[in-house]
């Protein structure tokens, strides 16, 4: 824990910065509907976030545009991992409904706004170009496959 503590500060810089980028190309996407990320200066946080904290986290969810999106991403991804987990070097895609959520009623899922689109990234240090491409080809599967 201690050989993990020394190089925290330049792990979360970099997570938090492929966060930002990773946010800010997903909601740009013509098959995105939403993407919640304090580091948006469209989310309801921003200010808050800004005004609280160095930076903006590593965790984004995202709301795609169809429900058979959500399939694809989580198995087309390649350098992204269909997992959950915290605290580690790598981007991880979940998907929170029937995932880290499951146990919580629909009503209460759906309040919360979790529901059969919305997709979380705990994004990792890899680079953001990597990222981004793998995002990129998997989304272009499904195009693809509607085309």
């Amino acid at each position: 824990m201690i050989r993990g503590m020394k190089t925290l500060g330049v792990r979360m810089d970099r997570q938090q910065e492929n966060a930002a980028a990773l946010a800010s190309w997903l909601e740009k996407h013509p098959l995105v509907a939403r993407v919640h990320y304090p580091g948006l200066k469209g989310h309801a946080g921003h200010a808050l976030v800004k005004s609280q904290a160095k930076g903006c986290g590593a965790m984004i969810a995202f709301e795609v545009t169809d429900p058979a999106l959500v399939e694809t991403l989580l198995l087309k991804t390649h350098l992204i991992s269909f997992a959950e987990s915290l605290g580690g070097v790598e981007t991880l895609i979940t998907f929170p409904e029937l995932q880290t959520h499951a146990d919580i009623e629909p009503e209460i899922r759906a309040r919360l706004g979790i529901n059969n689109v919305l997709l979380r990234l705990s994004v990792g240090i890899e680079d953001i170009n990597d990222l981004i491409e793998d995002l990129e080809q998997a989304f272009a599967t499904e195009e693809k496959g509607a085309a």
